[in-house]
């Protein structure tokens, strides 16, 4: 599978796992302190070639995804499970852990956010479908993240990453009626 966009990345681990799962060029951003530098180059990356943001499921990931999105726009974003980038002895969360499968995966699901926001799905309707405050809402949240393909998010995070990939009401009272089902089934 050849990716066309270059891939951000945190460091060389995670160049190496994605070599692994696909032919693609790569950026390493070298740490949550992303230098100017490091901008320049995604944005002549994506001028050029497009980019797809991938970094780890955590908050330094986190941090560095949003601090390239905010410099550098139109950049498509992939996610990985928390749980398919654990490391095989449990210490450590990231995109080096993960298998080639779960790397393509998310790639292949990589998509943009998007700059022009419009609220469809309100705090109200996130705090009504149990996925603010409240037993369960945590669970709730990282399912909901997966099926919609917009990584975990906390209650306040999850209503701006609504919004920024457009999950309109209908994709959003789809998945959450899958995640309701799966917690009768379980419960």
């Amino acid at each position: 599978m050849r990716i066309q966009e270059i891939i951000v990345v945190e460091g060389k681990d995670d160049t190496t796992a994605i070599k692994r799962a696909v032919d693609a060029d790569t950026i390493e951003t070298n740490g949550s302190a992303v230098n100017q530098m490091t901008i320049e180059k995604v944005k002549r990356a994506q001028e050029t070639r497009g980019v797809i943001i991938f970094t780890d499921p955590d908050f330094p990931g986190e941090k560095i995804r949003k601090t390239i999105a905010g410099k550098v726009p139109g950049c498509k974003h992939a996610f990985l499970p928390k749980e398919a980038a654990i490391a095989k002895g449990g210490r450590g969360v990231g995109v080096e852990h993960a298998s080639p499968e779960a790397i393509r995966a998310a790639l292949k699901d990589a998509q943009p956010m998007r700059e022009e926001i419009v609220e469809e799905i309100t705090q109200d309707d996130l705090i009504t479908a149990g996925l603010i405050g409240g037993p369960g809402a945590k669970e709730r949240r990282i399912h909901l993240g997966k099926l919609l393909k917009i990584g975990y998010t906390n209650g306040k995070q999850l209503h701006k990453r609504l919004m920024m990939f457009q999950i309109s009401r209908q994709e959003f009272a789809e998945a959450l009626m899958v995640v309701r089902q799966e917690e009768e089934n379980n419960g």
